[in-house]
């Protein structure tokens, strides 16, 4: 019987520890994720007495389900609730703004930070947003 409590408590104190690195991993990762989010609420769209999927703000019909980017760098998703978009890209912030740039490319959804006087030499960047 004690060796049955001592294995019960064995596995106990291994779950524990479990949860408590999950929340640590949690805790820590939150504040690094600051993605610019909205929602659209579904605006009822019928095809065939059935709702027949998203419409986003430029008029596009998207299927429920259905994930897409827009021309903005937003990635965005369609449910029977919505349309949920993020942005696809983080904004760089720690950087010498006297000395350097930072330019975005729409092709990619990223930023490039270079010195403003040579555009082929790039800048050291200590922290992004998004």
């Amino acid at each position: 019987m004690s060796e049955l409590l001592k294995y019960l408590f064995e596995f106990c104190f291994l779950v524990q520890k479990t949860i408590l690195a999950c929340l640590l991993v949690l805790a820590i990762s939150m504040p690094l994720s600051n993605a610019s989010c909205f929602f659209q609420p579904l605006k009822p769209e019928m095809s065939d007495g059935e709702h027949a999927g998203c419409r986003d703000l430029k008029g596009e019909l998207h299927e429920f389900d259905s994930h897409w980017r827009t021309d903005n760098c937003l990635d965005c998703s369609c449910s029977r609730d919505g349309i949920d978009c993020c942005s696809s890209f983080a904004t760089p912030a720690g950087y010498d703004e006297e000395k350097c740039v930072s330019i975005f490319n729409k092709e990619t959804c990223t930023y490039k930070v270079v010195e403003k006087d040579d555009h082929s030499k790039e800048c050291p960047v200590n922290s992004w947003v998004g």
